[in-house]
């Protein structure tokens, strides 16, 4: 990858910050949504939060929808005797300051006959002191006494779903809209509810009409894109995420899930941009980094995936070093095998004293990889595949290169050895009886070839074996 890719790339990313803070709104403190990219190659089905229900209890408008305005709406409500007006009259002057002295004087009026509009009033006063579950009790009783007491519903929805009592909370909230109750705030938490049950449909229709009647909540915007996102919908939750990321172009988690969004929409390099935008307004972490290279080795960008794993290094230089070899690993096996080279020296530089012997194991023979992929260092393999063998006498992996090792320096005996230790592993068996088939053969040899391939073929049957086996009979009655 030349460095004008590479700049390319971040200049898009800078150009991306700068457009959305153009059009930004100020920045307001609000719910996290972390994603935990997981640094394993993240896949689109990454998690996002739920909105922030603390966010939702503590907005004012919804705190006067649910808790405030104890009047009766004569048309929609149960009646109310004169007597009970002036009680509730008493209470309204009570709960100012005194609610404990208001909830016993309610308490004492509760009675079968007394209109429901008493019971939801002391579930009300309850709710303040957060007695959810005395609250709870005391709108039932006001639905059991009035059917279709929709302010009740409400409630309850609001109760049963703050207890994760999702089923009851959905039924209390299909019921209020039934009654014609709908609003911004008992759309959102419907659409919450069903999200959190899984079910993704009805919580996406939810959270569109409460965004459509508050489109400027932050918190159902992010549940609709939670939503769409389950379903796989990426086109949708991109756009979603365009408006968030354009009105907070601080807020990292909004950077990351649209990233997300765009692999799952098989757009790598929009990802990418975003992870580098991310990087760029100082809000990377090692996952997003190792995610960026990540996307960079499928894209066939060694350079710039070694930049990612770079700096995902750098980011936090005591986090455990297994995800720094994978990457190593993997940029050896798509053909970045001096990146891979550059990245080993990191690792070594940063771990070497403090490596497992199983990591220590795996770093030993990716380096012997690398040096007989190119071709040099000989002598080294050597040591170096040695010493993993000193380590674990029955790591395969090792014997096998060992055995490949000499083979290619012309010392089939040696090979054939290493090759033997190989074939008592269970997990290597095949593999390595083919080994010694092939350097039989190499040497012509191929009465004593044959019975390994066919016992190679009986452990682990493979087309292109049952060919070899054709063509080394051949061999073996063309040289009688």
């Amino acid at each position: 990858m030349t460095s004008d890719t590479t700049a390319q790339v971040r200049s898009v990313a800078r150009l991306l910050i700068a457009v959305t803070a153009l059009g930004a709104a100020p920045c307001v403190s609000m719910a996290s949504a972390p994603v935990g990219a997981g640094g394993e190659a993240p896949p689109p089905s990454m998690k996002i939060s739920q909105p922030d229900l603390a966010v939702i209890w503590n907005d004012p408008g919804f705190q006067k929808s649910f808790i405030g305005g104890y009047g009766v709406s004569a048309d929609i409500e149960p009646r109310i005797a004169q007597d009970d007006m002036a009680l509730l009259e008493l209470v309204r002057q009570l709960m100012a300051e005194e609610l404990p002295a208001a909830e016993t004087l309610l308490k004492e009026s509760v009675r079968p006959e007394v209109s429901a509009v008493i019971d939801l009033t002391l579930g009300g006063v309850q709710f303040q002191q957060d007695k959810i579950d005395d609250a709870l009790v005391n709108y039932r009783n006001a639905v059991a006494k009035f059917p279709n007491f929709r302010r009740a519903y409400r409630s309850i929805g609001l109760i049963c779903t703050r207890k994760s009592q999702y089923e009851a909370a959905i039924a209390a909230f299909n019921k209020m809209i039934e009654l014609g109750g709908a609003d911004a705030y008992s759309y959102g938490l419907l659409g919450f509810c069903h999200s959190a049950r899984g079910d993704y449909q009805p919580s996406e229709a939810a959270y569109r009409n409460a965004l459509l009647l508050q489109p400027d909540n932050v918190e159902w915007r992010l549940g609709l894109t939670r939503s769409v996102f389950k379903q796989a919908k990426y086109e949708d939750a991109a756009s979603l995420l365009d408006v968030l990321i354009t009105n907070y172009p601080d807020k990292a988690d909004f950077w990351l899930l649209q990233s997300h969004t765009y692999l799952g929409l098989k757009q790598p390099m929009k990802a990418a941009v975003n992870l580098e935008a991310l990087d760029s307004i100082g809000k990377s972490t090692v996952d997003s980094l190792f995610t960026l290279g990540d996307i960079y080795v499928s894209e066939a960008l060694p350079d710039m995936a070694l930049s990612a794993y770079d700096r995902a290094i750098a980011k936090n230089p005591t986090q455990p070093v297994s995800r720094s070899i994978r990457a190593a690993e993997v940029l050896a096996a798509r053909g970045g095998l001096l990146q891979s080279k550059t990245l080993l020296t990191l690792v070594k530089a940063n771990w070497n004293d403090t490596l497992s012997d199983t990591d220590r194991r795996k770093v030993l023979k990716l380096q012997a990889r690398l040096t007989m992929n190119s071709g040099s260092g000989d002598a080294e393999t050597a040591t170096v595949l040695e010493e993993v063998i000193a380590l674990d006498p029955l790591d395969g992996e090792a014997l096998m290169l060992l055995g490949q090792h000499y083979n290619r320096m012309a010392q089939p005996d040696k090979a054939i050895l290493y090759y033997e230790r190989a074939a008592r592993i269970d997990a290597f068996a095949a593999n390595a009886k083919v080994k010694i088939a092939q350097v039989f053969v190499a040497q012509g040899r191929f009465t004593e070839a044959l019975p390994l391939l066919r016992d190679a073929q009986s452990l682990k049957p493979r087309d292109d074996i049952a060919r070899y086996i054709e063509q080394v009979e051949r061999a073996s009655k063309s040289k009688r």
